[in-house]
């Protein structure tokens, strides 16, 4: 069962929308990369080639930028799709759940894990459209199992949050331990 192909059908490009604009962005980000290597790497004199600490990543981040360029090129060749901002956009709104992320790790260290675990739950469920009481209790209780998991089974050390030194000695310390 043999299959032959052309040359041209081995690199035949399936574009897809926002494809010019990935490429472009790898381009930029590699270029950038390599040009910062002089700074972030040493070159020791007198060391053998292949165990000189700038050169692999110089090798990596040459073929990173080659592979880049020739992507932009592919893409800059290839036909148009419509969609491309769209596709863009699509990747912009994405990144609001880092923004989510981010801010859940700067508020643990004043509300605590169990708190801010269980309120950043109930917001990201209201976030993606969910109302139903039934849900939002589905999603704390998750977070509760969450933070059972990782503080008391796991033994992960998370930090205690600020509003527990507003507890009774006693419970501070079981908050502080298990939650």
């Amino acid at each position: 069962m043999s299959h032959v192909k052309t040359l041209q059908s081995l690199f035949k490009r399936y574009r897809r929308p926002g494809d010019i604009v990935f490429a472009w962005i790898a381009l930029i980000v590699s270029v950038f990369l390599l040009l910062q290597l002089a700074d972030q790497t040493v070159w020791k004199n007198g060391g053998k080639l292949f165990a000189q600490p700038r050169f692999w990543p110089a090798v990596s981040l040459a073929c990173m930028v080659f592979f880049a360029a020739f992507h932009l090129l592919g893409s800059a060749l290839s036909e148009r799709i419509p969609g491309r901002w769209r596709e863009v956009w699509l990747w912009i709104t994405s990144l609001e759940y880092a923004g989510w992320f981010i801010a859940y790790a700067a508020v643990v260290p004043y509300g605590g894990y169990l708190l801010t675990t269980v309120v950043f739950a109930i917001a990201l469920t209201r976030r993606v459209g969910y109302r139903r009481a039934s849900t939002l209790i589905a999603a704390a209780a998750a977070a509760v199992v969450i933070v059972l998991l990782f503080k008391t089974l796991l033994k992960v050390n998370l930090p205690g949050g600020l509003i527990y030194e507003a507890l009774p000695d006693g419970l501070r310390q079981f908050m502080l331990t298990y939650f």
